[in-house]
């Protein structure tokens, strides 16, 4: 049983940065596919990035990409997401996944493992 625990959210005005962090414990951090999902009030969860278990692919979606940058640290058992240029669009609940089985994913439901999620306020 893998447990993920997400920091680093808050507030942050409109082209600022924050950088959210993903502690892992419980498994082999290194077999796990990661990933990086957010849901805004009434809004349905969407996907934001995806790290491969070796770190050598990643994958955004297409509102984030060029903005936000995944990456991993396997020897500290952590995944990171760097916000850049902050759009209020951006303010959601953050969410670090991770996958037994598959590299890439875009799909929630490829996801095994959830954290508890943090908040990321954008000010506009």
């Amino acid at each position: 049983q893998v447990q993920l625990v997400e920091s680093g959210g808050g507030l942050a005005q409109a082209g600022g940065s924050l950088r959210l962090s993903c502690a892992a414990s419980g498994g082999t951090f290194s077999n796990y596919g990661m990933g990086w999902f957010r849901q805004a009030p009434g809004k349905e969860r969407e996907f934001v990035a995806t790290m491969a278990q070796s770190g050598a692919a990643t994958d955004y979606a297409h509102s984030v990409k060029g903005r936000f940058t995944v990456s991993r640290d396997n020897a500290k058992n952590t995944v990171y997401l760097q916000m850049n240029s902050l759009k209020a669009e951006d303010t959601a609940v953050y969410y670090c996944t991770a996958s037994s089985i598959w590299s890439l994913a875009r799909d929630a439901k490829k996801y095994d493992y959830w954290g508890q999620g943090t908040q990321v306020t954008v000010s506009s």
